[in-house]
C-alpha cells in the first residue's frame, strides 16, 4: 500500500514538473510572438508614415516607434515577470512617449513649443519617478514583512524559554520551522 502510494506521488510530480517544463518554450515562444508582431506591426506602421511629410511625419514615426516598444514592453514584463523587468519597461515606455510628445510640440514655435516640451519632459519625469517609487514601494513591504516575520519569531522562542527539556527542544524546533529559521 505505501509503495503503491509513493509510486503514485511520484508519478504525480513527474507529472507537474512536466508541465512546468513545458510551459518554459511556451512562454517564450509566445514572448518571441509577440516581439515579432511588434516588429511587423512597426514596419507597417513606419511605412504609412513615408507617405507624410514634415512634421506630422515626425510624429507618425514616434508613435510607430511608441506602439512598438510598448508591445516589446508588455511582452518582456509577461515574460520575465521580475520587477526589474516592469520598472525597465515602464520607464522605456515613458521615454518612448516622451519622444511622441516631443514630435507632436515641432509643430509649434516661440513660448507655446517651449511649454509643450517642458510639459512632455515633466511627463516623462513623473512616469520616470513613479515607476521607480513602485519599486521602492515593493522594496518596503518585503522588509516590512521580514521584520515581522523576525519579530514573530523572536516573541515564539520566549515563549519556548519557558520551558525546559524536551518540550523546549520541540518548541524551538517548531518556531524555526514555521517561520524559516
Amino acid at each position: 500500500m505505501k509503495l503503491n502510494i509513493a509510486i503514485l506521488f511520484a508519478g504525480i510530480l513527474s507529472g507537474l514538473s512536466g508541465a512546468v517544463l513545458s510551459a518554459t518554450p511556451e512562454a517564450k515562444a509566445t514572448y518571441t510572438a509577440a516581439n515579432d508582431k511588434a516588429a511587423t506591426d512597426y514596419k507597417a506602421a513606419s511605412a504609412q508614415c513615408n507617405a507624410i511629410t514634415g512634421n506630422p511625419k515626425d510624429v507618425c514615426n514616434a508613435a510607430a516607434k511608441a506602439a512598438r516598444v510598448q508591445a516589446e514592453g508588455q511582452a518582456t514584463m509577461q515574460y520575465e515577470g521580475t520587477a526589474a523587468a516592469r520598472i525597465s519597461a515602464r520607464k522605456n515606455m515613458a521615454e518612448a512617449n516622451y519622444d511622441v510628445a516631443k514630435a507632436k510640440c515641432g509643430s509649434q514655435t516661440g513660448n507655446a513649443k517651449d511649454v509643450c516640451v517642458k510639459e512632455a519632459k515633466a511627463a516623462l519625469v513623473a512616469a520616470k519617478a513613479d515607476a521607480t517609487a513602485d519599486k521602492k514601494v515593493a522594496e518596503a513591504r518585503t522588509d516590512a514583512r521580514d521584520d515581522k516575520q523576525t519579530a514573530d519569531y523572536n516573541v515564539a522562542i520566549e515563549k519556548c524559554s519557558a520551558l525546559a527539556g524536551p518540550g523546549k527542544d520541540a518548541c524551538i524546533a517548531s518556531a524555526k520551522s514555521k517561520y524559516g529559521k
